[in-house]
């Protein structure tokens, strides 16, 4: 018995070492194959457009390839859907706007399966994007204040779609003020911008990377800001506080989710390095051209992050009764 009993206390303790060993080795060889990030929209888009920017920084510095994997569809849902049903190796990863945690709340269908605070892990959240109201500077719309005629008048404003932060945002402006500025929804950034422009709809509430040059043109005019404080990326636009108008935050924002359950010694490499790529002068100088600014941190900050919006717009969408087509 005595015997028995030292060779299983031999035995476990042999199997606890090679345990210790192999965690670390294993996570020393991460990544030894392609990573592939999920983008769940079109190719073309901001988000696409940064999760690029960042894989090639990526690729240089751990000698894989990165590649980027578009699966649209449902506002978000089915490329999350995907990831979250990925093996949890840290070679399928998810690249996700704000619009993550709120697609579910949003839609009419299913929701794809998958817990939006517990079926991810959070890896860092690499930017914020405020989100901004635009006018078409021929309608005559030069300030907020221009606005307050729509009281008695028939005015609307552009989305890039039912449900996206961006209508949400609309709709806080309306119940605040008691504007009744009608939703135009649009199937993505480029044809509401576009229509503003040709001047079909005279507003929009929209990120300012995909305006910007019509913004130095003269073309449009941003009216305010949607964030808690004035944005370095348009420093002389005024706050929605600022005129008056409470309560109708909202920042927009990019994040990097692995399915449940990556490993923790994954989740900090990806980190450090995501951490330190944001950083680069030239990805700051692209990512202020696409009208986001660097964030970064722990991946507690995004978890945060999500879940806050998660429960926030919850109840907003709930009492507003917005819907995605």
């Amino acid at each position: 018995m005595m015997k028995q009993t030292r060779r299983q206390a031999l035995t476990l303790a042999l199997s606890l070492a090679a345990a210790t060993v192999a965690g670390p080795l294993w996570a020393q060889s991460y990544p030894s194959k392609p990573i592939t990030i999920v983008v769940a929209y079109p190719a073309g888009g901001d988000t696409d457009a940064l999760v690029r920017l960042y894989a090639e920084k990526l690729q240089a510095r751990i000698g894989q390839p990165v590649v980027i994997d578009n699966k649209p569809g449902a506002s978000g849902v089915i490329g999350s859907s995907f990831v979250s049903k990925a093996p949890a190796d840290g070679y399928t990863l998810l690249f996700a706007p704000s619009t993550f945690s709120i697609a579910q709340l949003v839609l009419k269908t299913g929701s794809g399966g998958y817990d939006v605070l517990n079926g991810f892990t959070p890896i860092i959240q690499t930017g914020t994007l405020p989100l901004a109201l635009v006018s078409n500077a021929a309608s005559g719309i030069k300030n907020f204040k221009d606005i307050s005629a729509s009281k008695s008048q028939s005015l609307t404003y552009a989305s890039p779609g039912s449900g996206s932060p961006m209508h949400i945002l609309g709709e806080m402006v309306n119940k605040a003020t008691g504007l009744k500025l009608a939703h135009v929804p649009y199937k993505g950034v480029a044809p509401a911008i576009n229509d503003v422009l040709g001047g079909h709809v005279p507003l929009t509430y929209i990120t300012l990377g995909p305006v910007a040059p019509y913004l130095q043109g003269g073309k449009l005019t941003v009216l305010a800001i949607a964030d808690s404080k004035r944005s370095p990326l348009a420093p002389n636009v005024p706050t929605f506080q600022e005129l008056g108008v409470k309560d109708v935050e909202v920042t927009a924002w990019h994040g990097l989710f692995g399915p449940k359950g990556l490993p923790p010694e994954v989740v900090k490499t990806l980190n450090a390095h995501f951490n330190e790529i944001i950083k680069m002068p030239d990805v700051v100088a692209r990512m202020e051209t696409l009208g986001a600014l660097p964030l970064g941190g722990t991946p507690e900050t995004l978890a945060k992050t999500n879940a806050s919006d998660f429960a926030r717009f919850g109840r907003i969408i709930k009492e507003l009764g917005i819907q995605a087509d």
